[in-house]
């Protein structure tokens, strides 16, 4: 198959996972020249890592996966040992600029020309030294040297920076914010992340099927269900099988619970950053009665280890199904009282309405996907119907309604939560009363040199992963991506022009995952 007329072949993968095509360009300018098309036609940068090839004899290799209306189109680039570099995609997707450098920290992959500052390097790794590479190892001087970094100046009578982080109050990840600002108003935002690197996608290389599934669901543990299914349904692709429909419709019902307490806690934060404690009290009560349950029903308040490759790790009873319908029924009750709260509150509404906005052209502009996307009218979902695609199983049977807000603002990214809120319920409903009978769990055999793609709608938005196996069947690279490397550069633009005191209200509406963009 051909997409926009470009002479690069794609050819399907298996599974019944979101549809990829995956493709071979022979060079930098045909992976430029497609990617300009991509963006030409409204598509977007889904994910962009690097794979160090040279144990098996061949050089290294850059990945490219865009996203289009009727799925995923997943590209590789072969670049040489000595060398390796391509053409920057900046340009043309502003999202790859932190994935480009995050590739070359990690890999060693350069582009040419573009934003040659380092990402992951905080100064304790050596120069010549790339993690991700065969030959990293130990032996070198790895004393951390602290290094200034090149943030963007910005100059004018009364304009001055205010630094903050990476260092917060409160249990929180670390993250560097440098903000340029005259008074309280902001100029300009600058992010520095990366300091909690842990090095997951190098502990990945040489597990087994079973041993990636339990960490790709530590990655970011808010979202464990959206990770485990993506690298699920990633290694069934590489296998060419299938999940029996019961495990793949338990999949469905963990993952809108996850949808649920996140969106649940978001709100009562929301309402804590503007003064309604009463909000923050009533929400995050719901919160925790909706994880008790979990605990119970599953073993695990985040439900870890419950979606593996094949299918599910356990099976749901007909008294715990109907547990989930009440507390489905109470928790909407409460919910639609504390949005008619949170809608009549003068105080809320005026902190919220026209804080943090963006557009839907910059939505597009910089590949968003999610709550944040939504929240400007765009109806990006993978579990929705678009035009000329058909959502994978088990979400084009169940007709999910699309939760959306033109308004771009932090009113509007809490109008589609609780919008989502009341959709998850109603097809918690719907699965818990129509679970078919048949087996949970599949075999998964070795694929000795396969690969896949996976791609599931998270909470926060598109959470990826990509899988490609060895010729002994062990995993050769994971590389799982979150929608936060799309959304933080986001959050740059929505403060522009707000005030500093209005940063943690704008920050918690989008909610973005400092883990899931630092492996």
């Amino acid at each position: 198959m051909r997409f926009f007329g470009e002479p690069i072949e794609f050819e399907k993968q298996a599974g019944i996972g979101s549809p990829a095509w995956r493709g071979r360009a022979d060079d930098g300018e045909a992976l430029q020249a497609f990617a300009v098309a991509v963006h030409r036609n409204g598509g977007r940068l889904a994910a962009l890592w690097g794979e160090d090839r040279r144990k098996g004899g061949e050089g290294f290799r850059l990945h490219v996966a865009f996203g289009l209306d009727m799925g995923h189109a997943w590209l590789g680039l072969d670049l040489p040992a000595a060398h390796p570099a391509y053409p920057d995609l900046a340009g043309i997707f502003p999202a790859a600029n932190r994935m480009q450098r995050a590739t070359r920290d990690l890999v060693g992959i350069a582009t040419d020309g573009g934003d040659q500052r380092p990402w992951l390097r905080h100064g304790a790794w050596p120069a010549d030294w790339f993690p991700l590479r065969h030959d990293a190892g130990g032996g070198r001087d790895f004393t951390n040297r602290p290094s200034d970094y090149d943030f963007v100046q910005v100059g004018g009578e009364g304009a001055h920076e205010i630094p903050v982080g990476p260092i917060h109050a409160g249990i929180i990840e670390p993250g560097h914010f440098r903000f340029s600002v005259i008074g309280e108003r902001l100029l300009r935002l600058e992010q520095r992340l990366g300091y909690q690197h842990k090095g997951v996608e190098k502990l990945f290389i040489g597990m087994n099927p079973a041993d990636g599934a339990r960490l790709v669901g530590r990655i970011s543990g808010d979202s464990t269900c959206a990770y485990a299914w993506a690298y699920a349904s990633a290694v069934e692709a590489a296998c060419g099988i299938s999940p029996p429909p019961r495990g793949l419709l338990l999949r469905a019902l963990m993952l809108e619970r996850e949808r649920v307490a996140n969106h649940l806690g978001d709100l009562g934060a929301l309402g804590n950053d503007a003064a309604l404690a009463f909000g923050f009290s009533q929400f995050m009560r719901l919160k925790e009665d909706w994880l008790r349950l979990n605990g119970k029903i599953f073993g695990h308040r985040f439900m870890m280890d419950r979606i593996v490759p094949g299918g599910t790790a356990l099976d749901l009873e007909a008294p715990a199904l109907a547990a989930i319908v009440e507390q489905g029924d109470a928790v909407g009750r409460e919910v639609k009282e504390l949005k008619k709260i949170y809608d009549e509150h003068a105080g809320l509404q005026d902190r919220f309405l026209t804080t943090g906005t963006i557009d839907a052209d910059l939505a597009r502009e910089l590949s968003l996907s999610g709550v944040a996307a939504r929240a400007t009218g765009l109806i990006l979902d993978a579990r929705v119907h678009r035009q000329g695609y058909t959502p994978p199983a088990p979400w084009a049977m169940l007709g999910v309604r699309p939760a959306t807000d033109e308004r771009g603002d932090v009113a509007a990214r809490a109008a589609v939560r609780f919008a989502e809120i009341f959709e998850s319920l109603r097809l918690l409903r719907e699965l818990a009363v129509g679970l078919p009978d048949s087996e949970l769990r599949v075999e998964v055999p070795p694929v000795p040199g396969g690969s896949g793609l996976g791609v599931i709608e998270g909470w926060r938005g598109e959470v990826l992963v990509g899988v490609a196996f060895d010729d002994d069947g062990k995993l050769a690279r994971v590389h799982p991506h979150d929608p936060s490397w799309q959304a933080w550069p986001a959050l740059e633009h929505a403060v522009m022009k707000d005030i500093v005191p209005d940063f943690p209200l704008i920050n918690k509406s989008f909610n973005l995952s400092y883990s899931g963009a630092d492996l």
